[in-house]
């Protein structure tokens, strides 16, 4: 049975991915990188008011979403999505060029599944970050 790629799949696999960042030369390669180990990226995003639009219509599995997206905060996108999209709970993976330990209490306190290091940005990376995650 073919799941049309809405919403989340059946046992939490994540194959669907949006990523939010204002560096768009950023989005490109990790686009590329992620396509190769095998998660497609449905759509991409350099603002909070696009990602929010667009991700209501694409349903990706996971969001990724920058830290610091210029004027408008990682952060605060997460807890709208979360907001606007409940199922994505557990689907939202914040990144930064800057490492977890900057941003802990800010982590622990967001509704993201996790955190990626954008060094370390990798399809297993984000699987592992949303599977941490009870859902």
């Amino acid at each position: 049975m073919h799941n049309e790629g809405h919403g989340c799949h059946a046992r939490g696999v994540v194959q669907r991915c949006f990523i939010v960042d204002d560096d768009e030369r950023f989005t490109a390669v990790a686009r590329a990188s992620l396509e190769r180990d095998g998660l497609a990226v449905v759509g991409t995003a350099t603002s909070a008011a696009d990602a929010v639009e667009q991700i209501g219509v694409l349903h990706p599995d996971v969001v990724l979403v920058d830290v610091a997206l210029g004027p408008d905060s990682g952060f605060g996108l997460t807890r709208r999505l979360v907001d606007a999209y409940p199922n994505l709970l557990t689907r939202i993976v914040l990144i930064s060029t800057r490492k977890a330990e900057d941003y802990a209490e800010l982590i622990d306190d967001s509704p993201a599944a996790g955190f990626v290091w954008k060094a370390d940005l990798s399809a297993r990376a984000v699987r592992d970050a949303v599977a941490a995650t009870p859902s």
